[in-house]
């Protein structure tokens, strides 16, 4: 998965494979309890044996039985890595645990990484092929070519499971995506475009194959290797000879001479603004060399206007990226239980994608990623991170496993397989990165200031979050000590920072005056305000943002989370008619959960929890959620009658009186009712909030803040927060002795404004 925009150190990336005490990026989970002995016995000996007798007399129920069904074997023997050549199968190992992760993150898949220790094809594939019983299918990666042909051709063959070679089908497939709506909005037919393509290896020529099984004639297509086109005159292999054509052209620039469509999957500045003008009217060009591509986008367009560019990098529009396709291909394949995936799978797969990309795009899609995409030269394949991908794709492969004979199992209701498919996948995966890709498509950066700027964590953060794209970093530190720790840290000593040292900075005495004003009645010297500007970085910052000198800060890795909100809240108020409110978000397997109020209000009476639930709700919409709200509390509906019971009601009759309310809510009820919709309204068929809710809002501070902690101690949730929004600027607090991901992540919410939609900029400082 190529994501050129984002930029790590080697050291951030080190740091990163043995965070947390375990190296690596993959562990094994049981799925089953193991806390008893008789849990153990139905685990191993004596219980298994029944599964075992089941297999051995029919060996479909290993499906039934076993993780075979949901297992895919990542298999490279590291003759091709990335863009790193040949380093070997040890050397492929991080790369090939990355691959599993990404099928689990984006369809459920569980994986497992086998390196082979062979350059030999022939022992490569006989190694492998005995390795059927395992796995539901094997993905195979970073195979130099043209021996990757030979063995994905072979095993195929052999094994009666799915057997693909991303490094080919991948980028074929989205590629192929992308050409269909290009083709659509420039009003062109596959049947008669004329194709020129840069690259003869195994992404190139499984494009090019794929195209022309879509309908492209075979002389239509006009494929260069470095040597230049593939001519009936040439000596070539038996993979590149199925491609060649009797023609008189020679090179790539003739070849792109009236082309319709570019292709490129092969090195950086090998086309030319020359060769993109003497394409075709409304040419389209695919430049998918990476990092660089073989023409910059800007380049193309500064020649020809009216062109339709992919690219395989993720800071250009059209990003033909291989994680749209492997994960829902392999969902669908190993849900059908097919034994192989072919052509018509391929195809089922990027038509898919193509009408996806034609749909309306949901709000909370919209939302999440800052800007309204809409199907049109900008927009022809799917981003990355959209929510639909998982119960959109995997039921058209199904489908055409089972309509081209390779499904062992078709899916009879694919209706209802994708309404599974849609709750199956861990919908809290793509929260951060949803806001990620807002901040990176913004043409205007935030600033965000790092107040505790020379901490060697905040300066690595600012430093991480600045480098990512997500905003523009203000350090509040001396200069010399910031740059001496950025070089400590194996850091750009002159990384290029916005620094302020509180004392002595040139607004200091207007922030002293800005200050006096608004404490002088509460008890402050003009001497103490001084003090503040002078000496405290919370307050100096916070009043940068009052005065419009920043547009958001974080802090809290040193001070107590109390202790900096009473120091910014010197120079920042909560927004007119608005509340304080300390959200945690829960990030759990399958959910994502707001928790409200964590951090301000110890004891809210009725009308404050109608408020919180209303401000909280909007919040989580902006964040590309539909809130859906539970009032819990000990009791359920009444039942047992307590105080608590009744403030908690009262918050909902509240909400009911009100007319401007567009979201679902209900209570009280036990957390275990608001989280369980199906148990809710069989016990309660009265209940009006249909599902789960995905926002929880608590009779007090204590309830949710200790809920909140134990979730992420023991629960194996990660736990963001508490989020703080009602403030007139964005500010959030991070946890004492914070470490650099959850810094980047409060600054990247920083940014983003959790509650922009209700925020007013209108500063009252000036």
């Amino acid at each position: 998965m190529d994501d050129a925009s984002v930029k790590v150190t080697d050291e951030e990336a080190l740091e990163f494979h043995i965070r947390g005490g375990k190296p690596g990026k993959l562990e094994v989970t049981p799925t089953k309890p193991m806390a008893t002995q008789r849990d153990l016995s139905l685990a191993y000996s004596p219980g298994v044996a029944a599964p075992v007798k089941a297999i051995a007399a029919d060996p479909n129920l290993a499906y039934d039985y076993t993780s075979k069904g949901n297992m895919v074997a990542v298999i490279s023997n590291g003759t091709a890595i990335l863009g790193l050549g040949d380093l070997g199968p040890l050397a492929a190992k991080p790369v090939m645990e990355g691959k599993s992760v990404l099928f689990k993150r984006f369809a459920d898949i569980d994986s497992i990484d086998l390196e082979v220790d062979t350059k030999d094809p022939d022992a490569f594939i006989n190694c492998v092929r005995y390795l059927g019983p395992a796995f539901g299918g094997v993905n195979l990666e970073d195979i130099a070519a043209p021996e990757s042909f030979y063995i994905e051709q072979r095993l195929k063959e052999l094994m009666d499971i799915p057997v693909f070679h991303d490094d080919q089908h991948g980028t074929a497939i989205i590629a192929a995506a992308g050409l269909l709506n290009a083709l659509d909005i420039t009003g062109k037919s596959i049947r008669e475009v004329k194709v020129a393509v840069s690259g003869a290896g195994s992404s190139a020529l499984s494009v090019i194959g794929l195209i022309k099984a879509m309908g492209l004639p075979h002389d239509n297509a006009l494929v260069c290797d470095s040597k230049g086109v593939l001519s009936k005159d040439r000596q070539l292999d038996q993979w590149r000879s199925a491609h060649a054509v009797a023609t008189d052209k020679k090179t790539l620039a003739e070849a792109m001479d009236g082309a319709d469509v570019f292709i490129g999957l092969s090195v950086a500045g090998v086309v030319s603004k020359a060769m993109i003008k003497s394409m075709a009217k409304n040419p389209i060009v695919f430049a998918m060399a990476n990092p660089t591509p073989e023409i910059m986008p800007e380049e193309i367009l500064s020649v020809r206007s009216d062109a339709v560019i992919a690219t395989g990098r993720s800071d250009y529009p059209n990003q033909v990226n291989n994680v749209l396709g492997f994960p829902y291909i392999f969902r669908g394949a190993l849900d059908a239980r097919a034994r192989t995936i072919n052509e018509e799978m391929k195809i089922a797969c990027a038509k898919a994608l193509a009408a996806l990309a034609r749909e309306d795009v949901p709000d909370e899609v919209a939302t999440a990623y800052g800007r309204r995409l809409k199907y049109g030269p900008g927009y022809i394949i799917p981003t990355p991170f959209d929510p639909r991908l998982i119960s959109t794709v995997p039921p058209a492969v199904a489908k055409a496993a089972a309509a081209s004979g390779v499904a062992r199992r078709p899916i009879a209701d694919l209706e209802a397989y994708s309404a599974s498919l849609a709750a199956r996948t861990d919908p809290s995966a793509s929260f951060l990165q949803q806001i990620y890709s807002s901040l990176r498509s913004r043409k205007d950066a935030k600033r965000i200031v790092f107040a505790e700027g020379e901490e060697e964590s905040v300066i690595r953060a600012a430093y991480a979050f600045q480098q990512e794209g997500l905003g523009r970093s203000i350090l509040i530190g001396r200069e010399e000590v910031v740059r001496e720790r950025l070089a400590a840290a194996g850091l750009p000593a002159d990384a290029d920072f916005e620094m302020h040292h509180a004392r002595g900075a040139a607004n200091v005495e207007l922030y002293t005056d800005y200050l006096y004003q608004r404490l002088q009645r509460k008890g402050f010297l003009k001497r103490d305000v001084q003090r503040l500007a002078n000496n405290d970085r919370n307050a100096y910052a916070a009043c940068m943002l009052a005065h419009g000198h920043a547009d958001g800060m974080v802090s809290g890795v040193t001070r107590s989370f109390d202790t900096v909100l009473s120091n910014v809240r010197h120079a920042l108020d909560p927004r007119p008619g608005e509340r304080l409110i300390g959200i945690s978000v829960i990030l759990a397997k399958h959910r994502t959960l707001f928790v409200a109020d964590t951090n301000i209000t110890e004891y809210p009476n009725s009308e404050e929890m109608a408020e919180i639930a209303v401000q909280v709700a909007h919040a989580v919409r902006h964040l590309g959620h539909a809130p859906k709200v539970g009032f819990v509390s000990y009791s359920n509906f009444g039942n047992p009658d307590t105080e608590h019971s009744r403030r908690v009601a009262g918050a909902v009759k509240i909400l009911d009186a009100r007319r401007d309310i567009d979201f679902e809510y209900e209570g009280d009820m036990t957390p275990r009712m608001a989280l369980n919709g199906r148990l809710r309204l069989a016990n309660y068929p009265f209940s009006r909030m249909k599902g789960a809710a995905n926002v929880l809002v608590t009779p007090g501070i204590h309830s949710a803040s200790i809920s909140s902690n134990l979730l992420g101690e023991v629960g194996g949730a990660t736990v963001l927060g508490p989020l703080l929004i009602g403030l007139e600027r964005p500010v959030q607090i991070a946890s004492v002795g914070a470490r650099v991901p959850e810094i980047v992540t409060l600054a990247a919410l920083a940014a983003y404004e959790l509650d922009a939609e209700h925020r007013s900029w209108a500063g009252k400082a000036g």
